[in-house]
């Protein structure tokens, strides 16, 4: 069946990333289906992180070539990346920690509207009742609905990703790129995640998921590739890749 046959609104084309004579990334060539959710995985240092940089324009790869629906995204800017419909949850949450947790979502969505971060920002997060309305919203399906008011920068590492994930939902990103969504969050809160992002889902939204807790990667995932020291490993079906003695092997003294 060809690429154009299964929809692949993201491809990876035959990347590398060498720092000096360490190679990152080689012959990565990945293919994402819309609608679908497909996870990587892999032991520390595998790459997976590094990958997502390439993607989102933050690491330029020193071969080969991302295309997103059509259009190449390598040498573009992470903002210009943003703005064509690519959103990413990170590792280690980036939010505005003086403003409050609303202020915080809707931020992004004047961003994506007008292109830029404005003079009047401050004024237009007081005087939208579209966007504050949305936000509100939003921030009730990640549970933080309570503390809207509060500053950001006075919540858990657990509650800023679930205020990250709604800053980037408010964006209507077609593709969501979660790097570890659920570090630092207890069982409840990560469960909590795993329902929000089923939802997101049924929506048709694609996401990519890096992900150490094998809970979430086998809740959500439509496809898995595993990452060993900077290839693919094994690509499949989530049964496929459960058991696979390759699998097993590269997670050894890793993450289980």
């Amino acid at each position: 069946m060809s690429t154009t046959e299964r929809n692949v609104v993201l491809h990876v084309d035959d990347v590398h990333k060498n720092y000096g004579g360490l190679h990152a990334l080689s012959d990565i060539d990945l293919e994402i289906e819309e609608g679908k959710t497909h996870a990587i995985i892999g032991p520390n240092g595998a790459g997976k992180s590094t990958l997502l940089n390439v993607i989102v324009g933050r690491i330029p790869p020193s071969k080969g070539a991302v295309v997103f629906d059509g259009q190449v995204l390598t040498g573009k800017k992470p903002h210009e990346i943003n703005q064509l419909g690519v959103a990413r949850v990170f590792q280690t949450p980036e939010i505005f920690p003086e403003l409050s947790v609303l202020q915080n979502v809707m931020v992004p969505a004047f961003a994506k509207r007008d292109g830029a971060f404005k003079v009047h920002m401050m004024r237009l997060l007081d005087s939208e009742a579209g966007i504050r309305e949305e936000a509100e919203h939003l921030l009730a399906d990640v549970g933080l609905h309570e503390r809207r008011d509060t500053h950001a920068g006075a919540l858990s590492r657990g509650d800023k990703r679930r205020m990250e994930l709604a800053m980037c939902l408010i964006q209507h990103p077609r593709l969501l790129l979660l790097d570890e969504p659920t570090a630092g969050m207890s069982r409840h809160d990560t469960n909590t995640t795993i329902e929000l992002l089923k939802k997101i889902k049924a929506r048709g939204m694609t996401k990519i998921i890096i992900e150490h807790d094998m809970h979430v990667v086998f809740s959500l995932a439509d496809r898995i590739s595993v990452l060993a020291g900077g290839r693919v490993i094994v690509e499949g079906l989530p049964d496929e890749v459960r058991g696979n003695p390759k699998v097993q092997e590269a997670y050894l003294g890793g993450a289980h």
